[in-house]
């Protein structure tokens, strides 16, 4: 047995590939913490009433989404 049928058809990722997927992941992270804490963030240093607060933190939340879900329908083809 040589393994070769455990093995998918897609190539390995090149390094600029790996690269671009790390920093995918970590900008998806940094706009989901970054809504989060905008949100729950009680002695947030912008003065924005709190419903603002809430609209922008959903605002970068669902801007998050929309990114990872573009990313992984890029990163498929």
């Amino acid at each position: 047995m040589d393994g070769s049928k455990y093995r998918t058809n897609k190539d390995q990722k090149s390094l600029l590939g790996r690269f671009l997927l790390i920093l995918g992941m970590l900008f998806f992270l940094m706009y989901f913490v970054m809504g989060m804490a905008i949100i729950f963030w009680k002695d947030i240093p912008i003065e924005m009433p709190k419903p603002y607060r809430i609209a922008f933190g959903l605002l970068l939340i669902v801007y998050s989404f929309f990114r990872f879900i573009r990313f992984i329908k890029k990163d498929q083809q």
